[in-house]
């Protein structure tokens, strides 16, 4: 284990000096059975982040991610108040040595929001002095949005391993992500914010599958809506039923049908009321953003089908999960199954 705890330290001042210091989140290293072999910080705030990592669930979300045979892309792990951290692997020692980077917030904390969040939480009988030592120190957390703690992300893990991943491996790796720096609300040009957002709706209506560019530069403008409130996640969670809102509509301006659009964009709305764990919430707005683009982007590339056929593909598209028959294709844009099915052939 020496030998593990000297090649970590060598690895973790390594990995520190790659991160500019006005971006002070710290990078831990673990085995993969959850020993700490070294961290950037030390003192009370590596115990107390340390002691958060726990109580608030990433730390057996590391170990999940540690044990899974697929975790050649690196993850971001969530928690129900907005804290998020990163977890990767070296390609070398992949069955012992993991890398955590973090924590940091997505949007200003502040102490007394977290405070009331984390003892309702929290049974009463347990030990709850943790709290009061991170309430002291959230607002010091970088607020860094996923967009830039993303690609700090992915920086590290292709140190780490040698690979040449993009950001697109760490939204395919999450269940469905986040935004860039956040500002406040009156350091925001409105007008600025206001044509950002146009040009991520015109990338849905036109389709454009390369919208990352688009997606970054807005991100880094606005956080989202700039509500405030005793609850994080609620903040977040608003923000993208107003994003998914939006999206829908321009999508239908696209050309997709409501029929498709409306109950998609419900059921991402519903997914994020649902949803508990920040890191989801925000892979949950990037996966709804690309699906609706990429569907834009299908009716796009087939100008030629007739809105009947492309309501058939819509539908045969939502209803993977279950069995189709040619007579409800039929029903559903009036035709008869004869007609239906030579016309689909000819489409």
């Amino acid at each position: 284990m020496s030998t593990a705890i000297t090649e970590a330290e060598q690895n973790l001042v390594l990995l520190k000096s790659l991160i500019p210091s006005g971006e002070s989140f710290h990078i831990w290293c673990y085995t993969n059975e959850g020993q700490l072999l070294g961290c950037s910080c030390g003192g009370v705030i590596r115990e107390t982040l340390h002691h958060a990592f726990q109580a608030l669930g990433a730390y057996d979300k590391m170990l999940k991610y540690a044990a899974a045979p697929d975790h050649d892309e690196p993850r971001i792990l969530g928690s129900s108040i907005g804290i998020q951290w990163a977890v990767t692997l070296e390609k070398e020692r992949r069955d012992s040595v993991v890398f955590v980077l973090g924590p940091v917030a997505n949007m200003p904390l502040d102490g007394k929001s977290i405070r009331s969040a984390l003892i309702v939480s929290h049974p009463s009988g347990n030990d709850i002095s943790w709290i009061e030592s991170l309430c002291a120190f959230v607002p010091a957390l970088p607020v860094l949005s996923y967009a830039v703690f993303g690609r700090y992300v992915m920086l590290v893990h292709n140190v780490l391993t040698g690979d040449q991943l993009g950001m697109e491996s760490l939204n395919r790796g999450a269940k469905i992500q986040e935004k860039e720096p956040s500002f406040e609300v009156h350091q925001r040009s409105r007008i600025d914010v206001y044509q950002s957002e146009q040009a991520l709706l015109d990338v849905v209506r036109r389709g454009d599958i390369n919208y990352y560019h688009v997606l970054n530069r807005s991100s880094s403008l606005s956080p989202g809506v700039p509500v405030s409130g005793r609850d994080p996640l609620r903040q977040m969670k608003t923000s993208i039923v107003v994003f998914t809102t939006l999206v829908t509509r321009a999508a239908m301006e696209g050309g997709l049908s409501p029929e498709i659009a409306y109950p998609l964009g419900d059921s991402y709305i519903q997914t994020a009321e649902d949803c508990r764990d920040s890191g989801e919430l925000n892979s949950l707005a990037h996966a709804m953003y690309h699906d609706f683009i990429y569907r834009v982007h299908q009716l796009r590339a087939n100008p030629h089908c007739s809105h009947a056929i492309q309501k058939c593909c819509d539908y045969i598209e939502l209803s993977l999960d279950r069995k189709i028959h040619a007579r409800d294709l039929a029903a559903l844009v009036g035709y008869t199954e004869y007609y239906l099915t030579e016309k689909f052939k000819n489409e």
